[in-house]
């Protein structure tokens, strides 16, 4: 893993952001820690998805790749940076989205004029239904998280965090389908087996703590309305990153949803900074489980910013 991660690196280092890592010398002081937040609310396509969109789409021969149709699902984040990749790199695509993705990121990805349409109720049920369609098209599917070029990308940000933090103790990695994880863990594990790496889900959407209490991944759809709307959904079956997170990670743990809101407001108050409730999954834990944290060096992941303004509104309203 930590080769394929190092070789999406070298591939996608001029079409994305190398984000910073930055000390939070308030959440040190909450916890006991030192904390640091890795802001992949910096990124291009607004999150740390445009890695792995990039780390597929480039690994196309050049010549193959003007010629071919790509095809994309998500719930959002990830369309988001696909419909980026496909303006960016001058390419064709379509992106399918659940009919209840986040107005703030279907305007995003609107902006940048790719085909896009609404199928299923959440995101494996568009899922199997963009892979059935890329199939049948013939076109290569750029799959959120069940590809291990996507995961090698998202690991991109392990190895920026080697070279930005060496000391680094523990990672908090907010978990949906696991491609984020994965990664991560792939490059820091390989790196240095001791780093703690502790994921983090909604209560409400808790489907991988669920496979990796059963041994298997679920069938079933246990998600409901999240504030953590980029982590919700099912994982697809047979998904490369179950056995992943069962050999990377620490820890697996669900949050609440006011923790979740207390989160988000957390950012907009001390730091005016706007992110998603999946960003606020890292923040949520680390300030719940802070005795487990003291006195080491913590990276908390700032996965994506897309907030819907109900949610901002409704948040801001009950805080």
């Amino acid at each position: 893993m930590k080769s394929l991660i190092e070789a999406a690196h070298q591939r996608i280092r001029p079409h994305i952001r190398r984000t910073p890592l930055e000390y939070d010398l308030q959440l040190s002081q909450r916890s006991g820690a030192n904390v640091y937040l890795k802001l992949e609310n910096w990124q291009l396509s607004g999150s740390f998805k445009l890695r792995g969109v990039m780390s597929k789409v480039l690994a196309v021969p050049t010549e193959e790749r003007s010629q071919r149709y790509f095809v994309a699902a998500s719930t959002g984040n990830h369309a988001a940076a696909f419909a980026y990749t496909m303006h960016r790199l001058g390419l064709r695509g379509k992106v399918f989205l659940p009919e209840g993705v986040a107005p703030a990121k279907l305007s995003f990805i609107r902006s940048f004029k790719v085909d896009y349409e609404l199928y299923g109720q959440d995101s494996l049920q568009t899922e199997i239904h963009a892979r059935r369609y890329a199939e049948q098209q013939g076109a290569i599917l750029v799959h959120p998280y069940n590809d291990p070029l996507i995961v090698a990308g998202q690991g991109t940000i392990g190895l920026e965090i080697s070279e930005q933090l060496p000391e680094v103790d523990s990672v908090i990695v907010p978990v949906g389908g696991g491609g984020l994880i994965s990664g991560i863990g792939g490059y820091l594990k390989g790196l240095r087996p001791d780093i703690q790496l502790i994921g983090c889900q909604p209560e409400r959407s808790p489907e991988m703590y669920v496979s990796l209490q059963k041994g298997h991944i679920i069938e079933e759809s246990i998600t409901q309305p999240t504030l953590s709307d980029g982590t919700a959904g099912g994982i697809e079956p047979g998904a490369i990153t179950f056995g992943y997170c069962q050999q990377y990670m620490d820890d697996l743990l669900l949050v609440e949803e006011p923790e979740i809101a207390e989160a988000l407001r957390w950012s907009i108050q001390n730091r005016q900074m706007i992110i998603e409730g999946s960003a606020g999954l890292s923040i949520a834990t680390l300030l719940r489980e802070k005795m487990q944290f003291a006195g080491k060096n913590v990276v908390l992941i700032i996965c994506g910013k897309r907030l819907s303004w109900e949610k901002l509104q409704k948040i801001i309203k009950e805080g």
